[in-house]
């Protein structure tokens, strides 16, 4: 039998931590082993625990959430990080992903969606809540459009010219949120070839996350 994903639930509201351990328990392949309060108490949690997956609140107390981030992935280095909160907040949204949040999903989701999301993020997927997608796409494009650093070079018209044929496919299914396995399948090709062919497309445009990648393609028109 598969492990079951090792969980640390943050959240600085009592009842919400107590739901969503009650919540996820019901999944046998989900495991909560801790949770927090605050960022500081996470990070020390994280360290201890090192769990598969953080499920982060933005607003908690002293240092937010997203602000966190850096803290936890330098705790638990191995551990996805997923935002769950009730911030619709572009700038979070766009400040949770480049931070390296796997996942960005809203308080209002239901509770078997939420399970599916973490099984999806595990599989290596990246997982934005749906009511974010026009946020996420005028997030990149804002991003895009201000002013690059002196220091910076300029960035090509069309990022993606850059890459194959065969990496442009790739990362059609990054933007559908495919994980490799999906990706492999579809493709007829080997799992650990898509594993090489990801890594080959984020360093080609510059990138550093699956999520920035899918960001990426649905700006430029990329379905």
């Amino acid at each position: 039998m598969t492990e079951a994903v090792r969980i640390l639930v943050v959240d600085d509201h009592t009842l919400m931590r107590r739901g969503l351990t009650a919540l996820l328990s019901r999944d046998a392949t989900l495991q909560v082993v801790g949770d927090a309060a605050d960022a500081g108490s996470a990070q020390r949690r994280a360290a201890e625990l090192q769990p598969d997956l953080i499920l982060l609140d933005n607003h908690l107390p002293g240092v937010n959430g997203v602000d966190a981030i850096p803290a936890l992935r330098q705790a638990a280095p191995a551990a996805r990080i997923v935002m769950l909160t009730v911030s619709e907040d572009e700038a979070d949204l766009a400040a949770a992903l480049r931070a390296g949040a796997s996942g960005y999903l809203l308080k209002t989701i239901e509770g078997d969606a939420l399970c599916t999301a973490i099984q999806r993020v595990m599989r290596g997927a990246s997982v934005v809540a749906e009511e974010m997608t026009d946020k996420l796409v005028a997030a990149y494009r804002g991003a895009a459009a201000a002013p690059a650093e002196a220091t910076a070079p300029p960035a090509p018209a069309s990022p993606i010219e850059q890459l194959s044929p065969r990496e442009r496919d790739i990362l059609r299914g990054i933007a559908r949120g495919a994980s490799n396995k999906e990706i492999a399948r579809e493709l007829g090709i080997a799992e650990t070839t898509v594993k090489i062919h990801v890594q080959h497309v984020l360093r080609k445009l510059g990138l550093s996350s699956r999520v920035q990648a899918a960001v990426l393609a649905t700006a430029q028109g990329l379905s």
